[in-house]
């Protein structure tokens, strides 16, 4: 059993991304605390799950317990799989129920007595327990560092432009798609969703109506190591002729501007066609993960293409922007 700890910022989101990782693991989502995600899984799916963007870690779950004493008594009779040094580290959740100010240094004394050395400022093994309905212990195996996707924000890179997804997003949009070899961006602008894509290992397919867009994303791409890509002038209302072959999943952020900044095209008609044209290009069984703004009636929108909705989260930018991620299915 394996624990997971996701982000709270879009938690449904988070919570459907790690759902798509381990659906492709053959793991599933056993239980759920606020944030504190209980997995079915082993280390089959370690790399999925270390795909993953709205995350902060995971690792191995060792017990759970409804008081504080009951977690102490079962520590006493675990053999705790610790590798050199450890430290016990609380996470108090919004929800927590109890008082775990002292459960560090108590935790630590249980395991201490069965042979472990204690280092506080550079452990080998960090122990995990989480406060929340329940209270739960478990070992760190992987920390999503924010410093890893904040290195990729817009004004990092050699071509940007203010108005970009973050890196987290732009990667949990990937992931949402399930895609495993391939994904398209149509509307794909400095290539910000590709960037994540790419990492991935996945060959990515950009599109993009100005010259600058495609020149300025090929920058991106190569800057941040990424070579297996294909990209094209084009207008993505008008895919099938751009393409011969069908795509495995499809993921992209288009402008939410006025039909002024949308080559002279009235936008909610460009995003009606632009669906037309993915599920033109879309393999059967193939998933979408797009962005509209809440004006725009994305649902409806798909559904009347022929789209099936599997996922819906709502996020407010500023006051002048509220928008959904999407995601269906074809």
């Amino acid at each position: 059993m394996l624990y997971l700890e996701i982000l709270g910022n879009l938690p449904e989101m988070a919570r459907d991304e790690v759902k798509a990782m381990l659906e492709l693991a053959g793991g599933e989502i056993a239980g759920q605390d606020y944030l504190f995600l209980k997995l079915d899984a082993d280390e089959t799916a370690f790399p999925y799950l270390d795909r993953l963007g709205l995350s902060h870690e995971y690792g191995e779950l060792i017990l759970e317990a409804d008081s504080i004493e009951e977690l102490l008594r079962k520590a006493e009779e675990v053999d705790w799989p610790i590798k050199g040094t450890f430290k016990v580290d609380t996470e108090t959740m919004a929800n927590c129920r109890f008082n775990v100010l002292d459960l560090p240094r108590k935790l630590g004394a249980v395991i201490h007595a069965q042979g472990f050395r204690v280092n506080l400022s550079k452990p080998d093994t960090l122990v995990r327990v989480y406060c929340g309905e329940r209270v739960y212990a478990g070992i760190r195996l992987r920390f999503f560092d924010p410093k890893d996707f904040e290195g990729r924000k817009a004004h990092h890179r050699p071509f940007f432009r203010p108005i970009s997804l973050h890196p987290r997003v732009s990667r949990a949009l990937v992931n949402l798609t399930k895609a495993t070899r391939e994904i398209l961006d149509p509307m794909m602008g400095a290539g910000g969703i590709l960037m994540e894509a790419g990492l991935l290992g996945l060959k990515v397919y950009g599109v993009d109506i100005k010259p600058e867009m495609v020149e300025g994303a090929e920058m991106n791409l190569r800057h941040y190591g990424i070579r297996d890509y294909e990209l094209k002038l084009g207008d993505a209302t008008r895919l099938e002729e751009l393409f011969d072959k069908r795509f495995e999943a499809v993921a992209t952020d288009p402008p939410y501007g006025t039909s002024a900044t949308l080559a002279g095209r009235e936008r909610d008609e460009l995003y009606r066609k632009v669906l037309e044209s993915i599920w033109g290009v879309l393999e059967e069984g193939g998933r979408l993960a797009i962005a509209f703004p809440t004006s725009f009636d994305g649902e409806a929108e798909a559904e009347k293409v022929g789209f099936k909705l599997v996922g819906k989260y709502y996020q407010r930018v500023h006051k002048s922007l509220e928008r959904y991620f999407y995601v269906f299915e074809k």
